[in-house]
């Protein structure tokens, strides 16, 4: 009798979680902390943090318009979720990052264009943003790739 062996198919089920993941997911859930942590300050205008910054920046910080507002809250909890959803394997970790980078758009159209917030916060706040932009686009794609290789489902 000849038997033959099918070739293991790998399904998201059985794929394995490279350390990798582990790894980017757990600093970018420290990261992505932080942010929430500024945004939860800022937003409860917590005194003890908001003493790091000059009177013209708080002012610029409380005044943002309702949609800034919105579209901030979306850009750090989208980056929240999106690292959860990486460290469970999950593809929604992928539409979570779209939201946040949609959220960052928003912020830095505000902050670049529309005022010019980037001036009163300072040369500093200009490298932020980038290392901002760079990790969010990095995420973003990092979650495409480990979808299509089936290790999030």
């Amino acid at each position: 009798m000849i038997t033959t062996m099918a070739s293991p198919v790998t399904s998201p089920a059985t794929t394995r979680t490279p350390l990798h993941l582990w790894i980017v997911g757990g600093l970018s859930l420290l990261w992505n902390a932080f942010g929430a942590l500024d945004y939860l300050m800022t937003q409860f205008q917590v005194e003890a943090y908001m003493s790091a910054f000059t009177p013209e920046q708080v002012a610029y910080f409380y005044g943002f318009p309702v949609w800034v507002d919105i579209v901030w809250t979306f850009g750090v909890w989208g980056s929240v979720a999106g690292s959860i959803g990486l460290l469970l394997r999950k593809r929604w970790a992928t539409t979570a990052f779209v939201v946040s980078l949609a959220g960052l758009l928003g912020c830095s159209l505000y902050t670049m264009i529309l005022t010019d917030g980037l001036a009163l916060m300072g040369g500093v706040q200009a490298a932020i943003s980038a290392v901002i932009w760079a990790l969010i686009v990095g995420l973003m794609v990092y979650s495409v790739v480990l979808t299509r290789r089936g290790v999030l489902r």
